[in-house]
């Protein structure tokens, strides 16, 4: 769509001149609120609001006793936490545990025969898998065995390159059982990325399976287990073994063969080890449990590691109160394990709490977009937890598939970018079925578990909003300069939290100096503070707080578009787009412009049964203008077939970012669908030469700008 080349004039002065490099611009209008149901608070964990008297600023940090209270301890902590290396925190100091005993032995008492974890293969035609808490147990401490036996140790790490298939899980445990300090690389990674996470954290072992299902397709998995190796080698990490689980038990799915003396089944090896028990070890609390490192980024890897003891309390306290977790409940987080979701909240969260959790192995519209829906029916699913990717993707696909099954959720929660107000009311309205209270929990990797949410049995959900600060957590907003931005101003800037919590990551795996200056430099007055006062965490998200105390998350203050000095948020851009009926997925984009700097180009993907029109592209236009002004005008509009997405479902912005600055979109080998991406670039840069749009040569900024937007 032409642009008609506003300039700065267009706009209000007074609005040009609230706003700089140290504000986002902030146009959402605020939202309505959808208080819990009578029923929902009568059964709720936390329905009393006097539990937040109990997480106030002059109680902490004894205050999260509470959560480790929640777990069994060997040994009572001595202190509750030690700042004396801040900003190394140190949580529940010289208290001793088990993870593995608290997802697993301790439940055997009253829970044996109780399913743990529900297992669904991808294959409808497959049977579901139920596997209880005793048999759990006896799978954790069989594989535990295969591993002291290959002589790993507390404090040895190990990497997993796995799918969702219930042997994850139980690899899982049993590296905890013996503090063996795991790291799992989502199975969609290439094996290149997963050999540069073996080589980081010093991996003599890499564990994997011949194969899985993703969209009805049975992959060589094992394929990548080499390529992992290669890569580890080249840079001096050598992989003394290769684990190989198999898909379907004694027939190897992969057309990759294996390797002599390197690689080996798992059920060769555990026939050796049958019933065998291997006694949970005790362990210091502020012992690693794992580490997970972060996507997106260049250069070295990032491995956020993560404590025993104070990442179980925060995972399982916050399963209680904010997932609303009772035993009795049928819990499915469709989320994978390959991220910090599935760790915290289909593993150790709702593990250590006792409660059935549920893993599907496959794509989520597949065969069809009712998939999720007949699942949660047939397994009486009554929690239900997805990310806003996954959300919009099933309202574009199948938007009238979830009135057609009888399911019923009490609780659904979206966890992973900031959700978009109209697609919340989708998943409100649809998904929800009006019954469901909903929690938009806005967290990172390296924080463990939620920092922001509704109490979901005290506080009305607005959509848009994540909600007020967690249990215990204490969020402000500062400017660039280190000013607060105070609630209900209107402004945003970037969002930091004031204090430590037990879940927040220990240090950056073996770069102690790329955890201080990312995540606790930028706001620092005193490095040689061994007060916590002096030490906010800095989360580089862009937030703005209501006069309600509900924090709206802008996205990635990196990934702000800055038109004339006016910095625009990208996700309140998109959120405005998909106000447009026929739109179900809007990415909003930076062009480098001489005139302004940067403007916005918007890509658009439609709903089923619609077809690109001139007419939808002025909606969309239209709609920007009307909710945010016409500085936010975009200079085209490309409704594509569909977006460029990573295997998790996320639309790769800097891929189209690249097409639409006419520069290199770099590797897209490990998109899930990276054949639409030269289909977009045909499409893009054919229609701006004929509209006489000459490619500019970017600078070095202005291509590194270009290629590390989007990334996390």
């Amino acid at each position: 769509m032409a642009d008609d080349l506003n300039d700065v004039t267009d706009t209000d002065d007074d609005e040009v001149s609230e706003s700089s490099e140290a504000l986002i611009a902030v146009h959402w209008t605020d939202e309505g609120y959808y208080p819990p149901s009578a029923a929902f608070v009568a059964q709720a964990n936390a329905s009393d609001p006097a539990i937040r008297r109990e997480f106030t600023e002059d109680r902490f940090p004894d205050s999260f006793t509470a959560y480790a209270d929640l777990l069994t301890w060997f040994k009572t902590w001595d202190t509750v936490l030690d700042t004396s290396n801040a900003p190394f925190w140190k949580w529940f100091v010289g208290g001793e545990l088990n993870a593995s005993y608290n997802c697993v032995d301790r439940h055997l008492a009253d829970k044996a025969n109780k399913a743990a974890l529900i297992w669904v293969p991808e294959p409808e035609g497959e049977t579901h898998q139920a596997i209880t808490y005793r048999e759990l147990y006896v799978r954790v401490n069989e594989f535990a065995a295969v591993l002291k036996d290959l002589g790993l140790k507390a404090g040895d790490r190990i990497t997993f390159h796995m799918p969702m298939v219930p042997e994850l899980p139980v690899a899982m445990l049993a590296a905890a059982r013996l503090g063996i300090v795991h790291s799992q690389v989502f199975a969609g990674f290439s094996g290149t990325a997963a050999g540069h996470r073996i080589a980081d954290s010093g991996s003599t072992v890499l564990v994997t399976v011949d194969g899985y299902y993703r969209s009805g397709e049975l992959l060589d998995h094992k394929v990548k287990a080499d390529e992992a190796v290669e890569a580890a080698a080249k840079e001096g990490q050598q992989v003394d073994k290769v684990l190989v689980f198999r898909r379907y038990p004694g027939q190897y799915s992969a057309k990759t063969p294996m390797v002599d003396g390197r690689d080996v089944f798992v059920d060769d090896l555990l026939a050796a080890h049958k019933g065998e028990i291997v006694e949970p070890v005790s362990l210091q609390a502020t012992d690693p449990l794992f580490l997970m490192y972060t996507s997106g980024t260049t250069g070295r890897p990032k491995g956020c590691q993560h404590s025993i003891g104070g990442y179980l309390s925060y995972v399982a306290g916050t399963s209680k109160y904010y997932q609303d977790i009772h035993p009795d409940d049928t819990y499915w987080c469709m989320a994978d394990i390959g991220w910090i979701t599935g760790h915290s909240y289909i593993v150790y969260g709702p593990l250590a709490l006792g409660t059935t959790s549920v893993l599907y192995e496959g794509t989520p519209n597949y065969p069809d977009a009712g998939r999720p829906w007949r699942i949660a029916t047939q397994l009486g699913v009554n929690i239900f937890h997805t990310s806003p990717t996954a959300i919009r993707m099933l309202r574009k696909v199948g938007p009238d598939e979830p009135a057609k099954y009888p399911y019923h959720f009490k609780h659904m929660t979206t966890v992973g970018e900031p959700i978009e107000p109209e697609v919340w009311r989708w998943y409100y309205e649809s998904v929800g079925k009006g019954e469901a209270v909903i929690v938009d929990t806005w967290w990172q990797t390296e924080t463990g578990g939620f920092l922001g949410s509704t109490l979901p049995g005290i506080d009305p959900a607005k959509p848009g909003s994540c909600g007020p600060a967690a249990l215990g957590i204490l969020p402000v907003i500062l400017d660039e300069d280190g000013n607060e931005v105070p609630a209900g101003s209107g402004k945003a800037g970037n969002i930091v939290i004031r204090n430590p919590w037990p879940g927040v990551f220990q240090t950056i795996w073996g770069q102690p100096e790329r955890f201080v200056s990312t995540y606790y430099a930028k706001y620092n007055k005193d490095p040689k503070s061994t007060d916590w006062h002096d030490w906010p965490y800095f989360a580089g998200d862009g937030a703005t707080e209501a006069a309600d105390g509900y924090f709206r998350i802008l996205g990635r203050v990196d990934d702000v578009i800055n038109v004339a000095g006016h910095r625009l948020g990208t996700k309140e851009l998109e959120s405005v787009a998909l106000t447009v009926n026929e739109v179900a997925e809007a990415a909003a984009v930076p062009v480098v412009d001489d005139v302004r700097g940067r403007v916005v180009e918007m890509y658009i993907a439609l709903k089923p049964g619609f077809t690109a029109s001139p007419e939808i592209e002025a909606k969309v236009t239209d709609a920007i203008v009307k909710d945010i002004g016409k500085i936010a005008r975009p200079k085209n509009i490309w409704i594509v077939p569909d977006m460029p997405k990573t295997r998790s479902g996320k639309i790769m912005r800097r891929v189209i970012a690249a097409t639409s600055n006419f520069t290199d979109t770099g590797d897209i080998t490990t998109l899930a669908n990276p054949e639409i991406v030269e289909k977009i670039r045909q499409q893009v840069q054919s229609a701006k030469h004929a509209k006489g749009e000459v490619p500019r040569e970017l600078s070095e900024a202005e291509l590194n700008e270009i290629k590390s937007f989007g990334s996390e």
